[in-house]
């Protein structure tokens, strides 16, 4: 198993930039497949980004390609993600999320472990 805990996130306003940081515990973070969602109020939990084991293969969800970019540092055991140009449109809460199974799927549900969330407020 992995533990996850998000952070980084916060108020700001409409153009700033901001990262999140999601520190792993457990077993080897290299191990897993990991990705980000977030989640507005009233709103489904959907995906933001993700990023493969070894090559660090990375998919974005279509609308975010270009301002926010995700990355890995296994040696750290830490994911993150970093957002720039944020919109009001990107208030949410961003979950972390580990997935054992070596291929990258974009579901919420492929994804075994979660972290608790970081809220990100983004003012315009």
């Amino acid at each position: 198993q992995v533990q996850l805990v998000e952070s980084g996130g916060g108020l700001v306003q409409a153009g700033a930039s901001l990262k999140l940081s999601c520190a792993a515990s457990g077993r080897a973070f290299s191990d897993y497949i990991m990705g980000w969602f977030r989640q507005a109020p009233g709103k489904e939990r959907e995906f933001v980004a993700s990023i493969g084991r070894v090559r660090g293969i990375t998919r974005y969800a279509d609308s975010l390609k270009g301002r926010f970019t995700i990355s890995r540092d296994d040696a750290k055991n830490t994911l993150y993600l970093q957002m720039n140009s944020l919109e009001s449109e990107d208030t949410a809460v961003y979950y972390c999320a580990a997935r054992y199974n070596p291929v990258i799927v974009t579901t919420a549900r492929g994804y075994s472990y979660w972290g608790q969330g970081t809220q990100v407020t983004v003012s315009s």
